[in-house]
């Protein structure tokens, strides 16, 4: 037997280099390189440690990482970590995971809290510019000053406080002073803007939450907006790339770069330095790109922390469940969703992608990648009337159909096999072209077999088959040459690993489970037959697989070794996609 490199998929060659990928963003970087305006890219990885990643953020990190790498820059991964009551530890190690998963590695590890110290001393200067002041407005009183996208608001009664008495104030925050809420740091843009965002954002807020980080260092935390915009600009991005949401956002994003103005601000930075942090302070550029919409799923932290809370799914990484450490368990590979994430493109027009467009780039992945297996889900017992009890043979199959280089195996053979019980059927239907009683089928590498009686329980169930195999159709005799219309697979049942084998489908039964129109909630939509478990048989070297290892069962579907499950002497395997789109006669 030969060698079996299925464990890892041979390389494919790749004598062309690959196409130069075409879309606006990467236009943007061409232009700003060729006109000097930028000598590197650098760009960042963004997340909020306060949930799992999910798909849709495979698309982000493929074109913030990817960006980076074809333009010769550096792509810093950075934990936007301002709101500690909603982050955790756990986040932030699977978020790691998931950047080094798909395939990229980031340039430097950083923080938002390491640049706490920084963000304070900005603040400060913001407000001896006038251009801040702290609000003694209660959360529902600012709301009501907002105004509306139709009226004005109106200013804080505080907005004209000194710059002393807000310094003052603002310092007392820092130091713990006040109670949560009491009072916030808030810029002091135009309450008339047409963009809500510029109505005199919140920049800090009193939170006295010990952070992860930082410990209780800080009762007081910066908002988004002002975190995210200084962080950009002290690490020098030059590209800073997210999703539309944070089209309107941009405006304030460039407010609070331009006013704080670290490239001038030599003092603001002292404190990176003295971390060991290089000056690298730059006006970043932000760029928004429509976001992956995935249609049968939902894509909201909250909701998918409710399903996991509320134990409606079996954690983060369910395989259900559209997190990357979820479809990972589902055995979705690295390659597919990079792939998926180019088929996508990147554009300013938001819509919604078929789920069936995700499938087939799995289906296209393991087509190629994935070694091929024999086992059976629904088992139904075949006896081979003309074979000995006590016979045993090797048979020899190809590991790849289409890829010599996956080598080959050798499969047990015996007189009794189980067989996939939708391959018979006593009354055919129509156009049926497996097994019938008195007819003929090919058995997948072994010959063509003959039913000749069928075996049915108390209750009229068919417990077993009896047949003959015609001992001169083997493959390469004469014989084999009759002609069959079917041909089933196989596995022997007294070499056969019994396996746990879960059945995966989509989470949701409807295309769009955010949409309430009808009354009823995302969770009224979970798809009852999203998994279904039962116990099946794999041919012996499946049962040997790796945690992760991916396989075609023939004509079954694809499936992979459980992450965590999954033993050697106790298989267990996850579909992970079937072998075409089922669902393509449902919608």
């Amino acid at each position: 037997m030969s060698a079996d490199p299925s464990r890892l998929a041979p390389e494919t060659p790749t004598d062309a280099a690959p196409a130069q990928k075409q879309d606006f963003v990467r236009q943007i970087v061409r232009d700003d390189l060729a006109s000097g305006k930028h000598q590197a890219v650098r760009t960042r990885f963004p997340p909020e440690p306060n949930g799992y990643l999910h798909i849709g953020h495979a698309k982000a990190i493929c074109l913030d990482f990817g960006v980076a790498s074809e333009f010769g820059g550096r792509c810093n991964l950075r934990f936007d970590d301002t709101n500690p009551a909603k982050e955790d530890p756990e986040y932030v190690e699977a978020i790691q995971e998931d950047v080094r998963w798909l395939g990229f590695e980031w340039a430097e590890l950083r923080h938002a809290s390491d640049y706490f110290e920084m963000f304070y001393l900005a603040a400060q200067k913001l407000i001896r510019q006038g251009d801040a002041f702290v609000c003694d407005l209660s959360a529902e009183e600012v709301r009501a000053y907002r105004g509306s996208l139709n009226e004005p608001g109106r200013n804080s009664p505080y907005r004209e406080r000194s710059v002393e008495e807000n310094l003052d104030l603002f310092a007392r925050m820092r130091a713990g002073e006040f109670a949560d809420g009491a009072r916030t740091l808030r810029a002091k843009i135009d309450m008339a803007s047409g963009n809500i965002n510029l109505r005199d954002p919140a920049l800090y807020r009193i939170k006295k939450v010990a952070h992860q980080n930082t410990g209780d260092a800080w009762p007081i935390y910066p908002m988004y907006d002002f975190a995210h915009s200084l962080s950009d600009s002290c690490e020098g991005i030059t590209h800073s790339l997210c999703t539309l949401e944070f089209e309107d956002h941009r405006p304030l994003y460039d407010w609070c770069v331009a006013r704080v103005d670290l490239p001038n601000s030599p003092d603001l930075l002292a404190p990176l330095l003295a971390k060991g942090y290089p000056n690298e302070a730059a006006i970043p550029r932000q760029i928004e790109f429509s976001r992956a919409n995935l249609n049968y799923t939902v894509m909201s932290k909250r909701k998918l922390m409710v399903l996991v809370q509320e134990k409606l799914v079996d954690g983060w990484d369910d395989p259900r469940m559209p997190t990357l450490q979820g479809i990972r368990r589902r055995g979705y590979t690295p390659a597919s969703l990079r792939l998926w994430a180019e088929r996508l493109g990147v554009s300013k027009q938001n819509s919604v992608i078929d789920y069936s467009v995700l499938e087939g780039c799995l289906r296209e992945d393991l087509d190629a990648a994935a070694a091929r297996r024999m086992a059976v889900i629904d088992p139904l017992k075949l006896v081979i009337a003309n074979l000995p009890d006590s016979h045993e043979e090797s048979l020899h199959f190809a590991n790849h159909p289409k890829d010599e280089r996956f080598g080959s195996r050798q499969v047990p053979f015996s007189n009794q096999l189980w067989i996939e019980r939708e391959d018979f059927e006593e009354v055919p239907p129509k156009g049926f072209k497996r097994l019938i009683p008195s007819g003929e089928v090919r058995l997948r590498g072994a010959g063509i077999l003959r039913c000749d009686e069928v075996i049915k329980d108390e209750s009229g169930k068919i417990v077993e088959l009896r047949g003959t195999l015609d001992p001169e159709s083997r493959p390469g005799m004469a014989g084999a040459d009759r002609k069959i219309k079917g041909t089933i697979h196989w596995v022997s049942a007294r070499h056969a690993a019994q396996a746990q084998i879960r059945l995966y489908d989509r989470l949701f039964d409807v295309a769009a489970p955010d949409d309430d129109s009808d009354g009823k909630t995302y969770q009224d939509h979970l798809n009852p037959n999203s998994r279904r478990t039962v116990v099946g048989y794999v041919e012996p070297s499946a049962a040997q697989a790796a945690p992760e290892q991916a396989f075609q069962f023939e004509r079954v579907g694809y499936f992979v070794a459980d992450r965590y499950d999954h033993r050697s002497d106790a298989p267990v395997f996850n579909r992970s996609v079937t072998l075409r789109d089922t669902w393509a006669s449902k919608e």
